[in-house]
């Protein structure tokens, strides 16, 4: 499983999509979202706008597994 560090309080599940290269850019996650099924802890959703928190677990089919993680130095 990767580890994806935010330095914010949330990155939405369209942005997530962008920064692991799954789409090329960020209009193509309601195409993407619509031909695919992702799964957030677990449960598929295709919510773009979907917020995702420190903990969460996003399986992107073609693309791999991602856990979201906080700052890396320590702030």
């Amino acid at each position: 499983m990767n580890e994806i560090a935010i330095d914010t309080e949330f990155v939405t599940l369209g942005q997530l999509l962008k920064i692991t290269d799954a789409i090329s850019s960020g209009g193509m996650a309601k195409w993407f979202l619509q031909e695919n099924d992702v799964y957030v802890n677990g449960e598929v959703d295709n919510r773009r706008g979907r917020k995702l928190y420190v903990g969460d677990i996003v399986n992107i089919p073609g693309t791999g597994r991602f856990q979201i993680t906080g700052p890396t130095n320590g702030e």
